[in-house]
């Protein structure tokens, strides 16, 4: 199966594990509508809604970018409905867009903690929300959050409880949505790293000496293309891990997704487990 004439709806792409999916599948010819804020560079952050949408045309896309606030009802309503209208429907959601603030709970501002649930959580339940119409007419509808597995296991649970608290209020979109649609085929599940992923944002938060310990954006893209281009009546609810969904694609060499490091230096990201002797856990815990 391919992306080619499929329309993705996507929160965030500027940038990114966002715009690596988005250009990933564009070079099957994919239509790719982009949700963001930045419309002029960042100073601490490269590209911009329209850099990413150069790159999806570039890639053999074809892109529309849609400058505005996922926490906007208004706007998420006007923006699938351009998508739609644009490109005749909507055959893939993809919530992206999130907010990381890695404060304890005694030194976390509210105003960080509302903001993470708005843009994480209410954003993504938002962006499906309002496309389900749409989904329901495509003949392999697929909602994608780019989210954790849920676990419980109080190891997990020992700092950083708001931006726990968010990041699991997108995967219980997630699970609501699988058990919601799946009588109308719309696949709803969620796709989480094994590995830190070198992005800009994650720099700014994390710091810049992980970078030789993470994969690049790109093991994320190539995740996200074989999920979305597996039948939605087939896959549904589940959690994805991106080195898991490739390794039952057939790919043997991971080497190519390095940041210049190797692999048995590679750190875990958030609640996940490592897989095999490899992957310890390093400085994201």
């Amino acid at each position: 199966m391919s992306l080619a004439g499929v329309t993705i709806i996507m929160s965030g792409g500027s940038r990114g594990i966002g715009e690596a999916i988005a250009v990933r599948a564009a070079r099957d010819g994919a239509n790719v509508a982009l949700l963001a804020k930045t419309a002029e560079p960042h100073p601490n952050l490269p590209g911009t809604i329209y850099t990413a949408a150069e790159a999806v045309e570039a890639a053999g896309g074809h892109a529309l970018p849609l400058v505005g606030d996922v926490r906007d009802d208004a706007f998420v309503a006007d923006a699938v409905a351009q998508t739609g209208e644009t490109f005749g429907g909507i055959d893939v959601v993809v919530n992206n867009a999130s907010a990381i603030d890695l404060s304890r709970t005694e030194d976390i501002a509210m105003k960080k903690y509302d903001l993470m649930n708005d843009i994480n959580c209410r954003g993504s339940f938002l962006l499906a929300k309002t496309s389900i119409p749409w989904l329901k007419q495509s003949a392999n509808p697929h909602i994608l959050t780019l989210s954790p597995p849920i676990s419980l296991d109080p190891k997990w649970h020992t700092t950083f409880t708001a931006y726990t608290i968010a990041k699991f209020g997108m995967s219980l979109v997630t699970m609501g949505l699988a058990g919601e649609l799946a009588g109308d085929g719309v696949a709803a599940n969620s796709l989480w790293p094994r590995t830190a992923i070198d992005t800009a944002a994650v720099r700014n938060v994390v710091g810049p000496g992980l970078g030789a310990s993470s994969r690049t954006p790109a093991i994320m893209a190539d995740a996200a293309y074989e999920i979305l281009t597996r039948p939605s009546r087939e896959c549904t609810g589940n959690f994805y891990i991106d080195d898991d969904v490739l390794e039952e694609a057939g790919v043997t060499d991971f080497s190519v997704y390095l940041n210049g490091g190797k692999e048995e230096d590679l750190a875990l990201d958030f609640w996940v487990e490592p897989k095999g002797p490899h992957n310890p856990d390093l400085s994201l815990h």
